[in-house]
């Protein structure tokens, strides 16, 4: 068994528990990841580059455990919907490399389409 699979059974079982999948829809679920999500980017709201790199230095431990709970709530959906993240996200990265390829997207932001 990996770590990927280790996080998602750890993070089932601290939910069900503690008997709250009765309140996890998938509506209120994503919900839950959104509000995470803005909490995340609140670390990075009005501050420049410095200032950002500053934050991190003193409030890494603050951002990790952001990034945790938006990783708990991604795992949460992805059981509950039955979708495997780990078959997914290799699907969808080989679906990127097609529509990025290095010839064309390397040190560029454009989108595909303007590639």
């Amino acid at each position: 068994m990996n770590d990927f699979t280790n996080l998602s059974k750890r993070t089932i079982k601290f939910r069900n528990d503690r008997d709250w999948a009765q309140f996890n829809n998938p509506k209120d679920s994503a919900i839950s990841l959104i509000l995470e999500v803005s909490e995340f980017l609140e670390h990075f709201q009005w501050k420049n580059s410095d200032e950002i790199t500053e934050h991190l230095k003193n409030n890494k431990k603050d951002v990790s455990d952001e990034l945790s709970d938006i990783l708990y709530w991604v795992l949460l959906i992805a059981n509950d919907l039955d979708i495997n993240l780990e078959k997914s996200l290799s699907r969808k990265m080989s679906e990127n490399e097609k529509k990025y390829p290095i010839s064309k997207s390397k040190g560029k932001h454009a989108k595909y389409t303007e590639l």
